[in-house]
C-alpha cells in the first residue's frame, strides 16, 4: 500500500502546513487573480469548516513576504518582489457566547496583541479608535500599508441571532469596530474579510460601501473547498490508497467520496463539483467514509433559525429562493432557506430565470439533518433511539428482515398518533415521513413517490448491498395483501433488477389508528 500523506487535520496555519510539509491543495491562483485586478477590499463567505481560515492565513504568510512558503504554487512563479507588508489579522471565530460587554473586551485584547508586535500600547479606550491608531502607527513604522485581516467577521452574531436586543447590541459594538477602515483607505494595502452568513453589509460595515462580495461569482466557485477535478489530479494518489484499504476500484471509490462529500455549488453558471475538505481530508486520513461534518458541531445552529425542522425538513430538499434574496439579502430576514444554504446544508442545484433551486449537497449533510431531527419526530431522545438505529442499519444491511422489522417498530411505535406536529397529515404521509426520517438518519438512499413506469412507488431505500422497494397500505385499505399485491401486479422491484445489488420488494401494513407498524412481508 502506498505511503499515506500528511493531511492537515484541524491545521488552519499556512505556514505550518507549508513549513511541515502536510498536503496543502494549491489555492494561491486566487490570490494572484486579486492582485492582477486590483481588488483591494475583499468578502467571501463560505460554510464552517471549508477553508476560509486557511485561505485567510495564506493572504497573512504573503503579505509578510513569507517567498519560501509558495514555492512550487502559483504565487511562488508570479510575484517577484516579495515586498514585507504589515499584517492585522483578528480572528473572530472565539468571540460567541458573548454579549456586548465581553465582546468590547476580547476586541480590546485582540488589538492589545496587535499592538505589541509594532511595540507600543494604546492609551484609548475605545476599539474604533484604537483600530484606527493601530493602522496608522503600522504604518508610519514600517513605511509599508497595511494587510487587514478579519476571519469569520459574524461568529459573535450567530449566537444571538434571535437574541433580539443581544443581538442589535453586538451589531453596534461591531459596526463601530469597524468604522474606521473606509477613512483608513490611503493607509491600507488590502481588506479580507470571511464568514459564514451574510448579515446586510449596511448593518455592520455601515461604511464600507466599496466592498467587494466574490461568494458568488463563477471564477471563485472552487477558491475554499476541494474540486473535482482537483480530486482526481492532485489527490489521486490518496485516493488510490483508499480504494486499496476499501478493497474497492479507484472509480467506486470516487464515486463513494463523490456521493458522501461531494455536491458544493457556489455560482449558478460555474456549476464546479466542491468536495467538503474538512470532511474528504477526514476520510482520507481515517480510510473511512464516515460523517466527520456533523460530528464537528455543524449542526448546533439550526434550532436557532428553523422551526419545526423535523416537519419541514422534506421541503428544503427542493425548494426556490428568489436571486435578490439569495445574493443580497440579510441573513436574519432572508428566511430559513437563506440560512440553510449560507451555512452549507444546502446548495445551489439548478437556476432557472432568476430563481435558484436549492437543495441538500450530499449523503452526509442529509443523514446529518436527519439525524437532528428524528428525536423530534419520535418523540424520544437521542440516546434512546441511538442503539436501536444501528440495529436497523446493521439489519438492512444484511437482509436480517425480521430484527429490521422489530426495530423499526420500536422507532415508530406511536409517533403519528402522539406527535401532535403531524396532526394536520394524512395517516399514510405521517408514516411516509416518519420512516423516510428513520431511513435517511440513518445513513440510507432514499426516495419519496418514486415514478417509474407502472405507477408511484411509495418507498425506495438503498444501502451498499440491498434496494428496499416499500409499498404501504393502511389496515383500512387493504393492509399487507394490498400492498403486496399492488407490488407484482406493477411490477415494483423490475427496474431494480439491472443493479447488482439484491433487491427486496416489502408490503407493509400500517395501524389506521397511528398506532404504529403491523407487519410486513417479502414479495
Amino acid at each position: 500500500m502506498a505511503q499515506a500523506r500528511k493531511y492537515p487535520i484541524g491545521i488552519q496555519t499556512f505556514s505550518e502546513i507549508r513549513e511541515r510539509n502536510y498536503l496543502y491543495i494549491d489555492k494561491t491562483q486566487y490570490l494572484v487573480d486579486f492582485i492582477d485586478k486590483g481588488y483591494k477590499y475583499v468578502f467571501l463567505s463560505r460554510p464552517r469548516r471549508f477553508g476560509k481560515s486557511l485561505f485567510a492565513s495564506m493572504i497573512h504568510a504573503y503579505y509578510e513576504g513569507r517567498k519560501d512558503l509558495f514555492e512550487g504554487l502559483a504565487m511562488g512563479e508570479y510575484e517577484k518582489d516579495w515586498v514585507k507588508h504589515p499584517v492585522l489579522h483578528f480572528d473572530m471565530s472565539a468571540a460567541k457566547h458573548m454579549d456586548k460587554d465581553m465582546l468590547e473586551r476580547y476586541l480590546a485584547d485582540m488589538l492589545t496583541d496587535q499592538e505589541a508586535v509594532f511595540g507600543y500600547k494604546s492609551e484609548k479606550q475605545d476599539p474604533n479608535i484604537r483600530l484606527k491608531d493601530l493602522v496608522v502607527t503600522a504604518n508610519r513604522l514600517t513605511g509599508r500599508k497595511v494587510a487587514l485581516i478579519i476571519d469569520e467577521y459574524d461568529a459573535p452574531l450567530l449566537d444571538v441571532v434571535h437574541e433580539e436586543l443581544n443581538l442589535v447590541a453586538l451589531r453596534r459594538a461591531m459596526q463601530n469596530f469597524y468604522s474606521p477602515i473606509k477613512s483608513l483607505d490611503p493607509y491600507l494595502e488590502f481588506v479580507f474579510l470571511t464568514g459564514i452568513t451574510k448579515f446586510a453589509q449596511l448593518s455592520i460595515f455601515s461604511e464600507l460601501n466599496n466592498l467587494f462580495n466574490i461568494s458568488m461569482y463563477d471564477k471563485y466557485s472552487a477558491i475554499c473547498g476541494i474540486s473535482s477535478e482537483e480530486l482526481h489530479t492532485q489527490m489521486l494518489p490518496d485516493v488510490e490508497r483508499l480504494a486499496e484499504h476499501l478493497h474497492l476500484s479507484v472509480d467506486e471509490t470516487f464515486e463513494r467520496l463523490k456521493r458522501k462529500y461531494d455536491g458544493y455549488h457556489f455560482s449558478h453558471d460555474n456549476m464546479v463539483d466542491v468536495f467538503n475538505p474538512f470532511s474528504l481530508i477526514n476520510a482520507l486520513a481515517d480510510s473511512k467514509l464516515r460523517n466527520y461534518w456533523a460530528s464537528s458541531g455543524a449542526t448546533s445552529m439550526l434550532p436557532k433559525f428553523v422551526d419545526d425542522m423535523e416537519i419541514r425538513l422534506k421541503d428544503f430538499d427542493h425548494c426556490a429562493l428568489i436571486s435578490t434574496t439569495i445574493e443580497t439579502s440579510d441573513v436574519t430576514g432572508g428566511g430559513p432557506e437563506l440560512f440553510l444554504y449560507q451555512s452549507g446544508y444546502l446548495t445551489i442545484k439548478d437556476y432557472q430565470m432568476g430563481v435558484y433551486i436549492l437543495g441538500f449537497p450530499n449523503q452526509e449533510v442529509r443523514q446529518a439533518l436527519y439525524e437532528t431531527v428524528l428525536p423530534a419526530l419520535t418523540l424520544r431522545s437521542n440516546s434512546n433511539i441511538q442503539s436501536v438505529q444501528s440495529g436497523l442499519l446493521l439489519a438492512l444491511q444484511l437482509g436480517n428482515l425480521p430484527e429490521a422489522m422489530k426495530c423499526l417498530k420500536a422507532l415508530v411505535a406511536d409517533v403519528p398518533y402522539s406527535n401532535k406536529k403531524l396532526a394536520s397529515m394524512d395517516m399514510e404521509e405521517r408514516y411516509r415521513l416518519i420512516l423516510s426520517t428513520i431511513f435517511n438518519a440513518i445513513g440510507c438512499r432514499v426516495e419519496v413517490e418514486k415514478m417509474i413506469a407502472t405507477g408511484r412507488i411509495d418507498m425506495v431505500v438503498e444501502t451498499i448491498h440491498i434496494i428496499y422497494v416499500l409499498e404501504l397500505k393502511l389496515s383500512n385499505n387493504g393492509g399487507i395483501d394490498a400492498a403486496a399485491e399492488q407490488i407484482r401486479s406493477r411490477q415494483y422491484a423490475e427496474p431494480f433488477k439491472a443493479d447488482k445489488r439484491r433487491v427486496v420488494a416489502l408490503a407493509i401494513e400500517l395501524d389506521d389508528k397511528g398506532k404504529g407498524l403491523i407487519d410486513w412481508k417479502e414479495v
